[in-house]
């Protein structure tokens, strides 16, 4: 094979391979389901509990987090529903938080004075779980993710009917 035939070879080759690499696109970023938990409990006048929810996107892209359904446990006593409107862009591998109140049940509550009377010292297991809907970065659709959350509520020390 001749120098020049070899060279146009070579060319072509080449840019074939930039042809070929050009259309595979951008990398798709990796989707992985968000975790969730109770950032804090406060149980306010009245009976009802303002409840702030962190959102962790475990994901390689950021995710538009449109809503949570799901129930909340404390103890081993029966949950309430939750409903909690999201609707926040979170970053890769990054949390941030939303608020709702809820009602809890008698017993709940009934839970929840005990262990403010333990003091710092109390603790109280609680269980979330439900479905987070969002919007991964390179997609156009909305998925629906399932969660579960499992930890400890303890009394704040020196901030009155607040958990963490």
């Amino acid at each position: 094979m001749s120098p020049i035939i070899r060279m146009h070879a070579v060319r072509a080759a080449t840019l074939a391979a930039i042809v070929l690499l050009a259309g595979c696109g951008p990398a798709k970023k990796s989707v992985f389901p968000p975790t969730l938990s109770l950032q804090e409990v406060h149980a306010k006048a009245g009976g009802t509990w303002h409840v702030t929810l962190r959102v962790r996107n475990n994901s390689y892209g950021s995710m538009a987090f449109d809503r949570f359904q799901g129930t909340l446990r404390v103890g081993q006593l029966g949950g309430v529903l939750l409903d909690a409107k999201i609707d926040q862009d979170i970053p890769s591998f990054a949390a941030d938080v939303t608020q709702v109140d809820i009602l809890p049940t008698p017993d709940m509550s009934k839970a929840l004075a005990e262990l403010a009377a333990k003091g710092s010292a109390g603790t109280l297991p609680y269980t979330i779980e439900g479905h987070i809907t969002g919007t991964p970065e390179q997609e156009d659709k909305p998925r629906s993710f399932d969660v579960r959350g499992k930890d400890w509520l303890s009394p704040v020390p020196g901030i009155p009917d607040t958990y963490r």
